[in-house]
């Protein structure tokens, strides 16, 4: 049985006959019918056609608002026509040559000018190999084999990196993990700067510290205004390095990322999504001395004990290099960012008056361009909208399954494509009218769900 009323899941799966056909089709290829674990949808998933700004048709013939924007990595929206004539004309020249090329330079001077931690940089490709290969970096640099990090931060999918992603975080969320690499992360919440200098004085193992810059999960759990530049203090005093997660941050909290928006320097800095101009692609780059570490010295003996290894078939592709120029010589103004930080304030002012008005235990916040919608219980005598009224990680990453469902298949069904959870992310296409049709949306989709399952947003 669905999860949504059945006025929307009928009219879901009515205006979707090819879209059903599609998933039936794609569930005899892939586990679920889906290519990764977010895509998945009751009763079925949309299948995109095309998209062009900040819209996007599905295979019926409907189109969406987007607020996904390719998992945050399309500030610029899709499509946008200076990246798609900097790829045209590339492709005419090939698009992958395993060999050193022009634009390999050229994307990460942009890349230096805008992050001036960065002084040398590696590429990779994607988010997941950026974070993989800042840590083993960070572990060679250091000698030390263990990892500090914060509860609810996502820092990609690979085997060091989950443990801590959602609760319980004290182990990890999936099966395949080996004990091994289980217990070189140590999981401490967000947010307490002198928990953060006791754990470090406590373990002399830890030789580096990771954080999403934004706080867990694109913001989904705020950090404390200074905290960054806490860490940035307690991790130097100790020798430690400091590794910025800017995998979303990166060009959207400003020109520079969320380190240069706060002024905090950090040892690396990881990156992707618009860093390469939302194609396949990733950086990690950081101090010269830090990122020394990688070259090849001549001596085989110290190179295999001392040196990280880094490959990378696809690494520095023309196209991702293309695309990334284009990409960050117009963010690189901070005109686009403003501009998406302005319509994101609105729509969050929107959406509280809209939980206010409905009388939801609820309430909207975000920073720099998303939005997130975390619907629960309240401390009493609260009033809505003021403030998060919890930084608890389990309690704001473990929104109810069942509602985010809910929400997402009754917006679909009125025009939004939403990103993880209730919230998402805005790009230079969208516009004022696009944040009223959204306002409007939610209402709607607020009531109906509320009609059909009112336990799943109580007053």
């Amino acid at each position: 049985m669905s999860i949504l009323r059945p006025s929307e899941t009928e009219q879901y799966v009515r205006l979707r006959p090819r879209a059903q056909a599609a998933f039936e089709r794609a569930q005899k290829v892939m586990p679920q019918g889906i290519a990764q674990e977010m895509r998945l949808l009751r009763p079925f998933p949309i299948m995109v056609a095309r998209a062009k700004g900040a819209r996007k048709w599905d295979v019926d013939g409907h189109d969406y608002i987007d607020y996904h924007l390719g998992s945050a990595a399309l500030i610029l929206g899709h499509a946008h026509p200076e990246v798609m004539a900097r790829i045209r004309e590339q492709i005419e020249y090939g698009w992958h040559y395993a060999q050193g090329h022009p634009l390999e330079a050229e994307w990460g001077e942009w890349v230096q000018r805008l992050v001036p931690s960065v002084e040398r940089l590696r590429f990779v490709n994607s988010g997941t190999e950026a974070t993989l290969l800042a840590l083993r970096l960070a572990r060679a640099y250091t000698g030390k084999p263990k990892v500090l990090r914060f509860e609810g931060h996502y820092h990609g999918w690979h085997d060091y990196a989950i443990k801590g992603m959602s609760a319980p975080f004290d182990r990890p969320p999936t099966a395949g993990i080996p004990d091994g690499a289980v217990g070189t992360m140590v999981v401490v919440p967000a947010n307490d700067p002198d928990l953060v200098a006791r754990t470090l004085d406590a373990d002399p193992e830890i030789g580096q510290v990771i954080v999403e810059a934004s706080g867990a999960s694109w913001s989904t759990v705020p950090l404390r205004p200074g905290f960054l530049h806490a860490l940035r203090e307690i991790t130097k005093a100790r020798g430690r390095l400091l590794i910025f997660d800017e995998v979303i941050t990166g060009f959207r909290w400003s020109s520079g990322g969320a380190q240069v928006k706060h002024g905090v320097r950090p040892d690396l800095t990881t990156m992707s999504k618009i860093a390469s101009g939302g194609l396949p692609g990733g950086v990690v780059g950081g101090s010269a001395e830090v990122m020394s570490i990688l070259e090849l010295t001549g001596d085989a003996q110290r190179d295999r004990a001392r040196r990280p290894y880094h490959g990378g078939t696809f690494n520095a592709n023309p196209l991702a290099a293309s695309a990334a120029v284009a990409t960050l010589r117009i963010c690189s103004t901070g005109d686009v960012q403003r501009h998406c930080d302005a319509l994101a304030a609105r729509l969050r002012e929107g959406l509280n008056a809209i939980i206010k008005r409905l009388g939801i235990s609820g309430v909207a916040y975000g920073e720099s361009s998303t939005f997130h919608v975390y619907v629960g219980p309240r401390p009493a005598g609260m009033p809505v909208g003021e403030r998060l009224w919890t930084e608890d990680a389990a309690t704001l990453k473990g929104v109810s399954r069942e509602l985010v469902f809910a929400v997402r298949g009754a917006m679909y069904n009125r025009g939004v494509d939403l990103m993880s959870g209730i919230g998402g992310v805005l790009c230079s296409e969208h516009t004022p009218g696009d944040i009223e049709q959204t306002l409007d949306a939610f209402e709607s989709a607020f009531k109906a769900v509320r009609d059909e399952r009112p336990d799943l947003l109580p007053a």
